[in-house]
This record gives C-alpha cells, structure tokens and sequence, in this order.
C-alpha cells in the first residue's frame, strides 16, 4: 500500500470509526470517493475495502514510515472524528488505537493537534448556548439588506477558505462551526430562530456532510501530491497544506446562498431543490474563488490560534 493510500485508507476508518448510523454522510463518502476516481484509481476499490474489512488499520499504519506522515494521519483522523462535535466512546477508542499504532504516544505536535481540536468540537457542542446568548442583543437590530446578508456570506467564505489553507491541520475542525453559526444568521435575519439540530439537519440535507466535507478536504491534498513530497520533512508554511483553490471557500459561499434562498422563501424549498440548488452554486463558487484567492491568503497569514477559537465560541 502507497502512503498516499493508507492516508487515505485511515481517513475512511476514521469516518467510519461512529458505526456510521446517518446514512446520508455514507452517501456523501461514497459520492466523493466516485468522484475522485479518474484521479485516485485506488479511492473507491479503497471505499469497499474498508466497508466490508477487506483491509485493517494495520495494513494502513504499517505503510507509514515518516513521522510526518504519522503525524499528518493520526491529526486528520482527529480531525474527521471531531466533524460532528464531541466524540464518541468508539471514536475515542479508534483514536487511542491509532495513536499506538503510528507510535505517537507523548509526541508534541500531536498533544497540542488534540487539545486544540477537541477545544474546537467542545465549543461546537455548546454553540446552542453561545447562539442563544447572542439572539436577544441581535432581536432589537434591524433586518440586514440583501447586499449586507451577500457581504456577511462572503467574509464567511473567505474565513472558512482561509482555515483550509493554513497548515495546522486542527483549524479545520473550525470550519463546520462556522458554517453552522453563519446559517444561523442569515435564518435569524429572515425571522427564524434555529438551534444547532435544525441547522446540521439543513446541511446535511443540503448535500454538505459533516464528516465527508473534512475528508473531502484532507482527499484532495492528498491527491494534489502532498505527501508524497514529505519524506524526512514536516509540513509547514502557510499554504503547504492546500493544493489549489480552498476548496471550502466554495462549499461555504454556495451553502450560505442556498440557505439565503432558502429562509428567504419561508422554509418552502423540498430536500430535491436544496440538494440541486446547492449543486448548481457550487461550480460558479469554485471559479469565483480563483477572484478572492488573494483575500483568504491575506486573511490566512493573519490568524492564531486564539483568533480562530474566538470566532467559533462568538461567531
């Protein structure tokens, strides 16, 4: 097995590893492993392998000589494990076992990725509260305008591809938070009132799943050769983590439109006509990315640690 592989190979345990009760966020896998398949040959024979345990985290871990690709493996499938907030008691124990495995037990990088990344999903969890706290201040202020609603989406968009572009693989933990908080704004400015619940049933049903976006993201780094160019190095430097476009940027922009259109027309829209209007903002976000790639590099060389945590604790 390549290590590009049993990268990938983990990935897929990793968003496996809750038993996979939500069949959508199997689908959205198993689309996204279909549609990487003239890139990554191995990606859907991989997809089966795991589902029906034709492979073991053995097979995977054993392939992954460098320690940066240790790190890299065990930091992604944290990330992948923490997408839906807090993690449960298997999710826990595939972790432990995979630290083990990669020998990483006491390795810095990797305590400081856990800290900051289980930080993140904890203040995930609690965003009902933190949503909450913020709804009677913003109830007595005016209704934004259209063009105010289309500004806030796009600073989101920006943010989120920024977070993907920075090479501390936790900050993408933050992104479906964002997302979530970002929904919630545009809902609240056309009247509704949502809780966390509504708004992760929204974008799943939208197409953006939870687990599947953050192994959607580490897929195409490491298809755009990322750690095939690791052996003996660290990743590092802003930008090296990313290949390309953010791809988040473009979910993050075409989910904050559908949900404008969405709130805006009083929750009328079927799953059918989300799901397809979705789609169809999707491809003019990922082109328009290429006009604000030099914002999220900007926005990305200006963020820390505490920044990104207090963005997702205040929105």
């Amino acid at each position: 097995m390549t290590p590009d592989n049993a990268l990938l190979t983990i990935a897929l345990f990793a968003a496996f590893a809750d038993g996979v009760k939500d069949d959508r966020e199997r689908d959205h896998v198993r689309r996204f492993a279909e549609s990487l398949g003239t890139q990554a040959p191995d990606l859907p024979r991989l997809y089966q392998d795991v589902l029906l345990k034709r492979v073991t985290l053995r097979d995977a871990t054993s392939a992954l000589e460098d320690l940066g690709q240790r790190q890299f493996a065990y930091e992604m499938a944290l990330c992948i494990c923490d997408a839906d907030g807090r993690q449960c008691d298997t999710e826990r124990a595939f972790l432990a076992d995979l630290k083990r495995q990669l020998c990483l037990d006491g390795d810095a990088r990797v305590a400081d990725a856990e800290s900051k990344a289980n930080a993140l999903a904890d203040l995930d969890a609690y965003a009902p509260a933190t949503i909450a706290a913020s709804t009677t201040v913003a109830a007595a202020q005016p209704a934004p305008s259209d063009a105010e609603l289309d500004k806030t989406i796009l600073n989101y968009a920006i943010l989120n591809g920024a977070l993907e572009l920075l090479p501390q693989t936790w900050a993408s933990v933050a992104i479906i938070p964002l997302q979530i908080k970002m929904v919630y704004r545009i809902g609240r400015a056309h009247g509704y009132e949502l809780d966390q619940g509504h708004i992760k049933e929204f974008l799943a049903t939208v197409g953006v799943g939870l687990t599947s976006q953050y192994l959607e993201q580490f897929g195409r780094k490491l298809l755009g050769g990322l750690l095939g160019k690791m052996a003996g190095k660290t990743v590092g430097g802003l930008g090296r983590t990313a290949t390309g476009m953010a791809f988040s940027f473009a979910s993050t922009y075409a989910l904050g439109h559908i949900a404008k259109r969405y709130y805006a027309g009083g929750r009328q829209m079927s799953a059918a006509a989300l799901q397809q209007g979705f789609q169809q903002m999707l491809e003019p976000a990922k082109k328009l990315q290429a006009d604000y790639l030099p914002q999220i590099r900007q926005r990305a060389s200006g963020l820390d640690a505490a920044q990104i945590m207090a963005m997702v604790r205040g929105g």
